[in-house]
């Protein structure tokens, strides 16, 4: 009787559409990944991460070097001729001379952040002219490449760092607390106001004036890597926090955690490392220096020590470049406010 039933129960889906449907409506269930498969997987894919991670911290690094460098030289024509040539043979490839017509017009491109330093010519021999504050490390080769090609020549630093921070350690470590500085505000203060979009930017951009204020704070009196210009440094952290954390932000509420957690991991794994806040972008390898630069933590670190030691000359780029990012982040806020408005509504 009850194969008998059991029969007819079978006869009966077939014949019947609505029993058919019934039973073609009912999802199938996808076949789990037996856990060797997932083992490998989960080795493959680590094995990934770990090897992009070394080449985006590492590969900077070994590949940085003076590749172009924009200097300037000055002296008569013939004497810059052979001067040029012997800076080709003791550093092929370093340097993109531009010529000048006086060493105050040389003094005055450093200041101006249009070369990175430079060369005088003259009958009692050659002359460097570096900028410290604008980069130790580029400072250090155009003087050891003058002295490779004169001897003992002097050098004049145009634009020195402070005498209680001469390497220029304070403004060179602000990439990490920066980008930290981003996140943790756009996370935060989601948190504490996940109902209220004004709020959470109101927490965001009173971090980002309060947290410029006191990291220019702490390098001019802790540090003493500044010893002017306190209130351009506020403003430039400001912005730079701001642009780092009203972008993720906005990425958090227009495509939710997976957006915010794409922004964050792109801002740390490659902001942190291709930034050149230490040693400026021109020292980075030319592609992955542009990167750095259109990304907030390198074009903060721009404007930060143009605003510290040249009174904002060469900063211009990096401040409209963090402007476009705060834009941006307000233009995905507004984006996910009309989404989640569209949504409560259906």
């Amino acid at each position: 009787m009850a194969l008998t039933g059991a029969a007819e129960n079978a006869t009966a889906s077939e014949t019947d559409p609505a029993n058919a449907n019934a039973n073609a409506a009912q999802p199938r269930k996808a076949k789990a990944l037996p856990p060797l498969a997932k083992l490998v997987g989960m080795i493959a894919g680590l094995g990934v991460i770990l090897f992009a991670m070394l080449m985006l911290f590492i590969m900077p690094s070994l590949k940085s070097g003076p590749h172009d460098l924009p200097v300037g030289v000055t002296g008569d024509s013939a004497a810059v001729e052979t001067f040029e040539q012997a800076l080709e043979n003791a550093a092929p490839g370093a340097y993109e001379v531009q010529t000048l017509d006086s060493e105050a017009e040389l003094t005055e491109a450093i200041r101006d952040r249009e070369v990175v330093g430079g060369f005088a010519v003259t009958e009692a021999g050659v002359s460097a002219y570096t900028a410290s504050a604008g980069s130790a490390v580029i400072s250090s080769t155009i003087a050891g490449t003058a002295k490779a090609i004169g001897g003992d020549v002097p050098v004049t630093d145009v634009v020195p760092l402070p005498a209680e921070d001469p390497t220029g350690i304070g403004i060179g470590g602000l990439a990490f607390p920066l980008v930290f500085g981003g996140i943790v505000p756009a996370v935060a203060f989601r948190k504490v106001f996940p109902r209220s979009l004004g709020w959470t930017v109101a927490g965001i951009a009173s971090f980002a004036a309060i947290g410029g204020i006191a990291v220019a704070a702490v390098l001019m009196f802790s540090f003493g890597s500044i010893t002017a210009g306190f209130w351009a440094v506020a403003g430039s952290m400001a912005l730079g926090i701001a642009a780092l954390g009203l972008p993720l932000a906005g990425l958090q509420e227009a495509f939710g955690g997976k957006g915010f957690t794409i922004g964050a991991m792109a801002m740390m794994f490659l902001g942190n490392p291709l930034a050149g806040i230490s040693t400026t972008a021109a020292w980075l390898p030319a592609g992955l220096g542009i990167i750095g630069q259109i990304l907030p933590p390198g074009a903060t670190g721009t404007l930060v020590r143009s605003a510290a030691y040249f009174g904002g000359s060469g900063g211009l780029v990096a401040a409209l470049t963090l402007v476009a990012w705060i834009v941006g982040g307000a233009v995905l806020l507004a984006l996910g406010k009309r989404r989640a408005r569209r949504v409560a509504a259906e």
